[in-house]
């Protein structure tokens, strides 16, 4: 089995689209759709990689993500962050929170694998 994903999207049809490209190009992915426990889950699922949405119920990604980074143990994960707006001051925020990467929807099927691939040195 390949690498596991781990996808933390509130939209199903997003998280639909993005688990169907990443498993039919061999990853295991898994889904989660809530920011308040979000912690909880990625130390319990222990991805190889995380593609996490800027805009949760609960908790925003950026916090997650900066949570995430104050932990040894998921510290240098690989997080692709997602955001509904590209715009500069997004981008800046993933990068402030230690985005390993940023995708602004809507995204292509090869914009979403080549990140992955790239997070995860599958170039």
């Amino acid at each position: 089995m390949g690498k596991h994903v781990l996808l933390i999207e509130d939209e199903p049809n997003i998280s639909e689209a993005i688990r169907f490209i990443l498993t039919r190009d061999g990853f295991r992915v898994s889904c989660h759709d809530q920011g308040g426990d979000a912690l909880e889950v990625v130390r319990a699922e222990r991805p190889d990689a995380l593609i996490l949405d800027a805009m949760l119920p609960g908790r925003t990604g950026y916090d997650i993500l900066r949570d995430l980074r104050a932990e040894p143990a998921t510290a240098a994960l690989p997080v692709l962050m997602l955001t509904a707006r590209g715009q500069g001051r997004d981008r800046e925020l993933a990068a402030a929170a230690g985005a390993s990467g940023f995708m602004a929807k809507p995204f292509s099927n090869a914009d979403v694998l080549a990140s992955v691939r790239a997070l995860l040195g599958q170039a």
